[in-house]
């Protein structure tokens, strides 16, 4: 029947077969006892009602409408049922089916008991048989029950496995496939089944494949585990490990083979991680001519690990201790048992630079090692590094070598300094001494002509006026050398300094001394410094006296001394609007008797900023400046801060 055809208005009667499976389907213990009795009652009283309406009484075959009852009163109510009717049909045959009733109805006794004793007989027979087979259908219908719970529970197992699972025929084409394999390989379950596995499988390794399976087919082995790689669909690689199984008839030929595939990426990543850092691992160490070592305690051997016999030199992997004690160089042994002896009974850590024989040649090494307990807390192996370190002990020697010599040279040298230095400083006494004596002849005749002469033309008093200038400015360069000289002399007695105090001081001093101008000034508070205070004083005289002098010319001069903080470090700034100066001329901003500026313009010597630089020289600071032509000067210097 097509699906759109009509079905019949009158069905016909159940088939035998529906009958048979309504049957075997049947379960008379699935009823109460008392309903079974009472069906039993009313089945062998219907029964007794037909026989006698259909048949007299003394007609033969009294007991085959009963034994009829009985049967279906066994089929619906069991074994016990069906007896219960058979004795009540015998009742019913004996004393119901002749009159009058309940009256014995077979004359003969023997003859009654004969037909009553046979029927009874046939009826166990028969109700007996009904209920083995009612027996049987049940235990095979709970068997049949049994098997299918079992059947969908290893369908159910293997579709919702976490583990790929598939069952494949010879040729490579599916039978089924579960959702696990179709996911470790990104298609969907019709894409899969469409295809051959071997569209699946790595090209490298289908040949390999092929090698399996035929020896599964061939019998030479029955399962086979492997790994292998699958082509996801995204385009990357996904490492299985493939368990294959094959299943065959009776017989022994081959049927199909079962498939479990598991994910091991993962692993084949991390193994593959684990061999890059072992090989970098291993290169590490050759650079750096490092050897690992384990230790066990019970042999008291000391084994090699990976490339360390190459790295170390060694004829074997494997050494007693006291072959390791043999090969420590004599000066070293007892310092090193001592070592070993503290980690092992102490657990100190065992961290130690000897010399061993390598190769027939003594080398430095430095060793360290670790140590594993038992509960006890004695030691059962260890583990340690051996580093070459005989050209760093080598290296090191020199440079105590070079620091001896270095040191006696450089006390040889500071003796020829402060020797140098001591001369020069007498001879700039004696240069300064016997300078001054001509300077004071030379200006003494000039003011004694000029005072002894007054009628001299007018030309020659201005001839003895330079002479005097000349002479004033040459003791004045000598008072300076002399100055110079003496910031380089001398202990620094440092002592926290108030740099706020000594500039408000200074610019009070200054601005008292020239009252016909008008500097606004300013110090920030709270400046202060671990310094030697009269070189401070000094440094801050020569600084403020140029920002007073070089901000002559200003109508609006000002003149700011502040503090800030510059790259972590913290700065002291003198800073005024005067002149200023170019800064591609600042390469002579601090050396002696160099001047940017003319004679005629600002009057001076050029001995103030190399004087102030050699005070913050001497303090350990720095001294910069920053200025432009017509924008002012700032002086930038360092000292150390106070606490």
């Amino acid at each position: 029947m097509t699906p759109d055809a009509t079905p019949s208005a009158e069905p016909g009667p159940p088939s035998l077969g529906r009958l048979g499976a309504l049957l075997s389907a049947w379960d008379p213990l699935r009823h109460p006892w008392w309903l079974r009795v009472a069906v039993a009652v009313v089945i062998t009283a219907l029964a007794t009602w037909m026989r006698v309406a259909l048949a007299p009484a003394e007609s033969g075959g009294r007991f085959v409408t009963l034994t009829l009852a009985a049967a279906i009163c066994a089929l619906y109510g069991g074994f016990r049922i069906g007896m219960f009717s058979t004795l009540l049909g015998m009742l019913a045959v004996n004393f119901l089916l002749v009159k009058p009733y309940f009256s014995f109805a077979i004359g003969n006794p023997g003859e009654a008991f004969w037909l009553n004793f046979w029927h009874l007989l046939t009826q166990i027979v028969v109700v007996g048989a009904i209920a083995l087979m009612q027996r049987r259908t049940r235990e095979l219908n709970a068997s049949i029950a049994q098997a299918r719970r079992s059947h969908q529970q290893m369908l159910d197992t293997f579709e919702n496995s976490g583990t790929g699972m598939a069952h494949t025929r010879l040729d490579g084409r599916w039978i089924r496939i579960n959702r696990s394999y179709c996911e470790l390989l990104g298609y969907a379950h019709d894409e899969v089944v469409m295809r051959h596995w071997r569209e699946f499988t790595h090209p490298e390794d289908v040949a390999h494949d092929l090698g399996v399976l035929e020896a599964l087919v061939s019998g030479r082995t029955d399962q086979h585990t492997m790994e292998k790689r699958y082509l996801h669909k995204q385009g990357h690689t996904v490492w299985v490990l493939l368990s294959v199984s094959m299943i065959r008839h009776p017989d022994g030929s081959p049927d199909y083979m079962i498939v479990v595939a598991q994910d091991i990426s993962s692993r084949k990543n991390t193994e593959e991680a684990l061999r890059t850092s072992e090989r970098l691992l291993s290169q590490a160490q050759e650079l750096a001519l490092m050897a690992s070592w384990r230790y066990d305690a019970q042999r008291r051997e000391f084994t090699t690990l990976g490339n360390a016999r190459v790295i170390l030199g060694v004829p074997r992997a494997v050494f007693s201790d006291l072959d390791m004690l043999a090969m420590t160089h004599p000066d070293d042994r007892l310092r090193m048992q001592q070592a070993w002896a503290a980690a092992f009974q102490q657990g100190t850590p065992y961290d130690i630079e000897y010399q061993v024989n390598l190769a027939g040649q003594w080398h430095w090494v430095s060793v360290r090692a670790e140590f594993e307990r038992d509960a006890k807390g004695r030691v059962t192996q260890g583990l340690g590094t051996v580093v070459d370190i005989t050209a760093h002990k080598h290296a090191e020697q020199q440079i105590q070598q070079l620091n001896a010599s270095l040191e006696e040279r450089i006390r040889e040298r500071t003796q020829a300094l402060k020797a140098a230095y001591d001369e020069l400083e007498s001879y700039s006494y004696a240069v300064a001494h016997d300078l001054r004596s001509p300077l004071r002849i030379i200006n003494g005749f000039a003011q004694a002509l000029e005072e002894d002469n007054p009628a001299l033309p007018v030309e020659s008093h201005r001839h003895l006026e330079r002479i005097r200038d000349a002479s004033k400015k040459m003791g004045e360069l000598i008072d300076g050398l002399l100055k110079l000289s003496q910031m380089a002399r001398g202990e620094l007695q440092r002592a926290p300094v108030d740099l706020s105090a000594i500039a408000t001081r200074q610019l009070r001093e200054l601005a008292a001394t020239s009252a016909e101008r008008s500097v606004n000034w300013s110090v920030q508070p709270g400046m202060t410094a671990m310094a030697d205070e009269p070189l401070i004083e000094a440094l801050l005289q020569n600084l403020l006296h140029n920002a007073w002098k070089y901000s002559a010319r200003t109508p609006d001069a000002r003149i700011q001394v502040s503090m800030r903080d510059s790259d972590g470090r913290r700065e002291f700034v003198v800073a005024d609007n005067g002149a200023g100066f170019d800064m591609a001329h600042a390469a002579k901003l601090f050396q002696p008797f160099q001047r940017l500026h003319l004679p005629n313009e600002f009057a001076g010597l050029g001995i103030g900023l190399a004087t102030a630089r050699r005070i913050v020289l001497r303090h350990g600071g720095e001294l910069r400046a920053e200025s432009a032509p017509g924008e002012g000067a700032r002086f930038y210097f360092t000292l150390q801060p106070a606490p």
